[in-house]
């Protein structure tokens, strides 16, 4: 019982207004104003009244507070952000209406707009980082998103890949397919380099696709660099991966799939194809370059426009002697063939039949290689390497010529410049990934 009705009715059951003060330590004055309030309001006197003033000459007008709830319903419903701070950009920008965002953020409190999410991480014990330049990296991963039928049930599940600057957050490529392998990431690499230029560095988590570091073959030296490794090695660009089970460290990439995922699931029809997604995601693109301010840019830029502000960075870091050793136990099959895996693809190395069987050791260098047999160590004094190739790119497609059947050897005999794998010798300039440098055999017998 609150103390107005405690007071009330004391008076009522027949004490003086001067006792009942005295009794309940308030003022008489107060007594006396509470039962005026009450033969005229009744029983409301119980309760305190509001202290919010007749009028509020500095409140936020109606209109501006009804545009504000519907630019959060408008942009919720398209799949965009819908935050304050980006309510504040089109009130600025398209409806010249400057409110600060503590004033937006009130009113979408009020009107149950807003859901409290107190356990999540404050951004403020983050670590930020961003490049100084267009170009200086960029940021890769790949991401699910699943079709739907035109009966509306679940279809097949697809992979997004993604690169992205890390300066301006410019959306550089995004594209849909069936799964994310290492060519398919060569492939968007290449194709995005050609249009925007080559980066300085990447950064991308650890998934076999991007980096074998963490594969099972780094601890027995049978670790091999994939395509893309050898790819940045190759361009002199700097390749940057994160920590195991650190996600916020390419979370710019991260962040981005969240809202293009988000962007998504509200179009109507949803895709069923491969195609369809494609098309959605290259009207998405559109959209988040061009038309989207970003909270994170200065003055609430779009990544068109800080992408294009400044010089881009270029490859600048020679990597000519990050050379890769690799020391790798076999046996020559019955073929007379031993197998090694250059950029992600299986060569097969011809050695002879006569040494079918045979425990060998294959020393690697980059390209070089040099085969010992395991039991004896013999080993070769003297050897003739290739020269090194271009380091030009070319795409086209290598010839490949007609298969030679190989000559048969002697036991005790020296090979060197030996090599048969399923690629064939291209007609003009030789690739990277169409030849091993040197191989450099030594006497099994």
């Amino acid at each position: 019982m609150s103390k107005r009705r405690v007071v009330i009715t004391a008076v009522l059951a027949g004490q003086s207004q001067s006792e009942v003060a005295r009794t309940y330590g308030v003022s008489q004055g107060w007594v006396s104003k509470l039962m005026a309030r009450y033969r005229a309001e009744g029983e409301a006197a119980f309760e305190a009244r509001s202290r919010r003033p007749i009028t509020s000459p500095t409140a936020t007008p109606e209109a501006t507070v009804e545009l504000i709830v519907r630019l959060r319903k408008q942009l919720a419903e398209s799949g965009l952000d819908a935050g304050a701070e980006t309510i504040d950009w089109h009130l600025r920008h398209r409806h010249q209406v400057v409110v600060s965002r503590a004033t937006i953020n009130r009113v979408l409190v009020r009107h149950g707009a807003v859901t409290p999410e107190p356990s999540k991480r404050p951004r403020s014990s983050y670590i930020r980082f961003q490049a100084e330049q267009p170009n200086q990296t960029w940021q890769s991963d790949f991401t699910h998103y699943r079709l739907t039928r035109s009966d509306g049930s679940p279809g097949a599940d697809v992979e997004v890949i993604t690169w992205l600057d890390d300066h301006s957050r410019y959306l550089l490529h995004v594209s849909a397919h069936a799964r994310i392998t290492g060519p398919i990431v060569v492939t968007t690499f290449t194709e995005t380099a050609a249009t925007h230029g080559y980066p300085a560095s990447t950064l991308t988590d650890n998934g076999m696709v991007y980096t074998t570091r963490f594969s099972n073959g780094l601890a027995t030296g049978r670790h091999s660099r994939n395509g893309f490794e050898t790819l940045l090695r190759d361009l002199d660009i700097v390749q940057k991966n994160s920590r195991p089970n650190h996600p916020t460290t390419c979370g710019k990439v991260e962040r981005v799939q969240q809202t293009f995922k988000k962007w998504l699931r509200v179009q109507d029809p949803q895709p069923a194809t491969i195609a369809e997604l494609q098309a959605l995601l290259d009207l998405f693109v559109q959209l988040y370059n061009h038309q989207r301010p970003h909270r994170s840019l200065p003055q609430r830029a779009t990544p068109a426009t800080i992408y294009n502000a400044r010089p881009k960075a270029a490859p600048s870091t020679d990597r000519s002697a990050e050379n890769h050793y690799r020391v790798r136990a076999d046996k020559i099959d019955a073929s007379g063939c031993v197998t090694l895996r250059v950029n992600g693809r299986l060569h097969h190395i011809g050695i002879g039949r006569t040494h079918a069987r045979t425990h060998v050791l294959l020393m690697i260098e980059d390209l070089a290689v040099r085969i010992i047999d395991a039991a004896t160590g013999a080993a070769r004094t003297g050897h003739r390497p290739h020269p090194r190739l271009p380091r030009h790119r070319q795409t086209t497609r290598p010839h490949t010529p007609k298969k030679v059947k190989a000559e048969p050897t002697t036991a005790g005999s020296t090979y060197s410049d030996v090599l048969r794998h399923h690629i064939g010798r291209p007609r003009g300039t030789r690739t990277h990934n169409q030849e091993i440098k040197s191989l450099l055999l030594c006497p099994l017998s």
